[in-house]
C-alpha cells in the first residue's frame, strides 16, 4: 500500500477525540503528552530491531505506534508503523530501515505539530 501526501497531523482527529471524552482538555493533553513521550521510545525500539535484523522485535514496537498514531491524527505515521509491523509479521527486516528512517522524519513534523497545536490552546 502507498503512502499519500496527507498532512502530517489531523486535527479533526483531534477533535473527535475531544468530543468523545465530553471535551475534557486535560484528558487530551495528557494523552498527547502520554503520545510525546511513548513515541519516542516505540521508534528507538523499531530503530534497535532493524539494526539487530530481528523482525518479531519490529511487531509490538510498530503495532503500538501505529495505534496511537491515528488515535491523535497522526495518519501517515501511523501508516507506516503499519508497514513496518506488517514486515515484522512475515519475518522480514527488508525495507524496514527506509521505513523507520520516514517514520523518524514523520515524527518529526508531527512532535512538532502537536506541540504548537497544545499551545495554541486547541484542547480547551
Amino acid at each position: 500500500m502507498s503512502i499519500d501526501d496527507t498532512t502530517t497531523l489531523d486535527a479533526s482527529v483531534l477533535a473527535a477525540l475531544s468530543d468523545s471524552v465530553g471535551g475534557d482538555a486535560a484528558f487530551v493533553a495528557d494523552l498527547v503528552d502520554t503520545y510525546l513521550s511513548d513515541g519516542v521510545v516505540q521508534l528507538a525500539a523499531i530503530d534497535e530491531a532493524v539494526r539487530s535484523s530481528e523482525a518479531e522485535a519490529l511487531v509490538r514496537p510498530a503495532h503500538t505506534l501505529k495505534s496511537s498514531s491515528r488515535t491523535v491524527g497522526a495518519n501517515r505515521l501511523g501508516e507506516l508503523s503499519r508497514q513496518i509491523e506488517m514486515l515484522g509479521r512475515s519475518g522480514s527486516t527488508t525495507g524496514a530501515g527506509d521505513l523507520a528512517a520516514e517514520a523518524r522524519t514523520e515524527w518529526t513534523g508531527i512532535e512538532a505539530a502537536l506541540r504548537a497545536w497544545l499551545s495554541d490552546g486547541a484542547v480547551t
